[in-house]
């Protein structure tokens, strides 16, 4: 099983655990800070994700970690299961699989948007507004930029793409002028 399937079914189990005995936002929030700390610290990281140091010894760094930065007991309980288990690489990929467990129960769908310059924050709402429509959900909304689209919006909702570019509309142009002759 990859790192990303097997964080999907440990997100899923610790959102299911954190809507019963904890807050699934704080419990993301905390996941977030740590996996920071392990991406930020290299010889943490190195520690916790060497195959030749054994698993008990994994556990006892978390356990002085754990001590350190207090956290939600759901959390403390994984974070040791995953270092038994010599797991915690899969971290980063966890705390991604986590945040989309976490969107997809409080109805949020997370779009992204590019625009060819930066958008004026009344653009970015109305634009967020018309995404809540098209999507049906409430909408988090990530704006890019990207000044190779001349003008215009691309935006990503989930794997479908809407495509408003001027780039687009001007590859579309070439391709049908292209066509007729």
């Amino acid at each position: 099983m990859t790192n990303h399937a097997a964080a999907a079914r440990y997100a899923r189990a610790l959102l299911d655990v954190s809507l019963a005995e904890s807050d699934p936002q704080l419990v993301e929030q905390q996941l977030g800070e740590l996996v920071d700390l392990f991406e930020q610290s290299k010889p943490l990281r190195e520690v916790l994700t060497n195959p030749v140091i054994a698993a008990p010894k994994k556990q006892g760094v978390v356990r002085e970690l754990l001590l350190r930065a207090p956290v939600a007991p759901v959390l403390q309980k994984l974070l040791l299961l995953l270092a038994g288990r010599d797991r915690l690489s899969m971290l980063p990929d966890l705390r991604r699989a986590f945040h989309e467990r976490v969107l997809e129960y409080r109805q949020v769908v997370q779009v992204e948007v590019t625009t060819a310059i930066p958008l004026p924050a009344d653009r970015a709402r109305a634009l967020t507004e018309r995404l809540r429509a098209v999507a049906g959900r409430d909408v988090l909304l990530s704006a890019h930029t990207d000044p190779s689209i001349i003008g215009g919006v691309v935006a990503r909702i989930g794997s479908t793409v809407y495509d408003g570019s001027v780039a687009r509309q001007l590859q579309k142009m070439k391709e049908t002028l292209g066509a007729g002759l």
